[in-house]
């Protein structure tokens, strides 16, 4: 990767086969030479005597030119036990790849990439599934300026994980539209690229922001994911 300086971030974990896959970004800061590797291990205790980590790859990557900046996974397992990636950020936005079950990799070279999702400054996706529906959440504006970020939460569904994915006004992800979930209130400016886990019968989001009442420090916070009447997400801060 030309022009890393060792700035690893946005992971998203999956356990699958008895590991832990742990996805990855890695990029030229700014740039489309970006990268999304895979590294596996046995156990998330690094006091247990099989803690290791064992690199796997790259699983897909991007440059100059790409239709897509391959930084931001999320990966997330169909109700047919398929695996999936969605992906990206700016340039022509939000991609969903296959990923092979057997290995957490992509499913092939040449495997179909799926477009999901544009607007102008887009990033930071999530994919997860209720009822009949896949819903995908994304990040609009830009994270990582303290008090001046301007990054909020947006959300579309489709019944084919694959898209079309449309808001509540019908409007398609791809064009630009996306039903708001989450947005800077109080002292919580700019908060960003949610990560769900439903367990005994929650489900939480963790989400970052920037503190206004630390001068805008970077914070991590939990809050509840309900679900209203009408089949869409209702975020509910703790």
């Amino acid at each position: 990767m030309p022009g890393y300086r060792g700035h690893t971030w946005a992971p998203d974990v999956l356990r699958a086969d008895g590991l832990y896959r742990l996805y990855y970004s890695v990029s030229t800061f700014g740039k489309q030479v970006s990268a999304i590797g895979l590294t596996t291990g046995p156990t998330l205790d690094p006091a247990s005597p099989d803690y290791r980590w064992t690199d796997r790859g790259p699983v897909i990557q991007s440059t100059n030119g790409s239709p897509f900046n391959a930084i931001d996974p999320s990966v997330t397992v169909d109700a047919d036990s398929r695996h999936w990636m969605v992906f990206g950020s700016f340039w022509k936005g939000l991609y969903l790849v296959q990923l092979d079950p057997k290995t957490g990799l992509r499913l092939s070279d040449d495997s179909p990439v799926h477009r999901l999702a544009s607007n102008d400054a887009i990033e930071a996706a999530c994919l997860t599934q209720h009822g009949a529906f896949h819903y995908l959440f994304v990040n609009w504006g830009r994270c990582c300026r303290g008090t001046n970020s301007t990054y909020e939460v947006r959300v579309g569904r489709s019944q084919s994980i694959t898209g079309p994915y449309r808001d509540r006004e019908g409007r398609d992800l791809v064009d630009g539209g996306g039903a708001l979930f989450l947005k800077t209130t109080g002292r919580f400016i700019g908060p960003g690229h949610i990560g769900i886990l439903s367990e005994g019968g929650t489900n939480w989001f963790s989400y970052h922001y920037y503190d206004a009442q630390s001068e805008g420090r970077s914070r991590l916070a939990l809050g509840h994911l309900e679900w209203g009447d009408d089949g869409w997400p209702v975020a509910e801060s703790l």
